[in-house]
């Protein structure tokens, strides 16, 4: 699969544990370790469109609880490298979560965008 289509046809509501976590090698990765996938989305919104998700599933960002300190700040970390060098190479990043209904994967995820949104 081409990294661009890793998602297409997807229907579940997890993309993350069932494909991008299972998967890396079908993605554009950008930085991988135990904990953490950071990854060009699949299905841009915006010119630079980077997607960060704990390899293990934690519901969304109102769900996290003291068991999941060393995973968030392994996420955490990872979203300041990214948007660092979003902002360095584009000149400007934003940092974003979806919650509740606007959350599609219900799996905590964090976009690292920058640039006009792609239509």
């Amino acid at each position: 699969m081409e990294p661009t289509s890793a998602g297409s046809g997807y229907r579940g509501d997890d993309f993350y544990c069932d494909v991008a976590i299972s998967h890396p090698d079908r993605l554009d990765v950008v930085h991988e370790d135990s904990r953490v996938l950071a990854f060009h989305h699949t299905r841009p919104f915006w010119a630079v469109h980077v997607v960060v998700v704990p390899k293990r599933h934690i519901s969304s960002l109102t769900t996290v609880t003291a068991a999941d300190e060393a995973d968030i700040r392994a996420l955490l970390a990872t979203v300041q490298s990214v948007a660092r060098d979003v902002e360095s190479k584009h000149g400007a990043a934003a940092v974003l979560t979806n919650l509740g209904a606007y959350q599609d994967s219900k799996h905590l995820h964090i976009h690292v965008h920058s640039g006009n949104r792609v239509t």
